[in-house]
């Protein structure tokens, strides 16, 4: 079984959720969000950083998944953005957990089946295929979504892998 933290950046929330994956099989262990709020961005950051710290003493995953950044139509929005996920990559790879990087659309698709898909689509899947009694908020739906999206990826890759190993 492999726990896997999937990680939606974010400079003033930062969704995380936590899965368990077996094969084919998932399971939710845990999701939340980081609410850093407003104030200086060096301090945002610092806390964002404390926060997915704690997050992964507590539940010791073995890999990460992270959506990659999109252009925004907004620059200054965007570096923040990378910012934010410098700083989960950071987190991560200094307990040595590998990273992988996930778009936008990769992730819509692994869970809804369509790339273009809304953020209430998202939440109504991760939802089902977790089979949780509550809807994740948006950006906790949306880091379980990475984490899913992984997991799925990871696992095609395992069995193509076997396949080719048989032939």
């Amino acid at each position: 079984m492999t726990v896997i933290l999937g990680i939606d950046p974010g400079s003033r929330i930062t969704g995380y959720g936590v899965i368990r994956s077996h094969g084919s099989k998932i399971e939710h262990i845990a999701n939340g969000s980081l609410k850093v709020g407003e104030g200086e961005l060096a301090d945002r950051l610092s806390k964002i950083y404390a926060g997915l710290s704690e997050v992964i003493e507590l539940h010791s995953p073995v890999e990460m998944a992270i959506e990659q950044v999109f252009m925004a139509k907004n620059a200054d929005s965007a570096l923040k953005l990378g910012q934010a996920r410098g700083v989960a990559i950071v987190a991560s790879s200094n307990r040595n957990i590998p990273v992988a990087e996930y778009s936008a659309r990769q992730v819509k698709q692994a869970v809804v089946g369509r790339g273009a898909a809304d953020k209430k689509q998202v939440q109504h899947m991760v939802t089902a295929l977790l089979r949780l009694d509550h809807t994740p908020g948006e950006d906790a739906a949306d880091a379980l979504a990475i984490a899913i999206c992984h997991a799925n990826t990871r696992t095609s890759l395992i069995y193509q892998a076997k396949g080719r190993a048989r032939r």
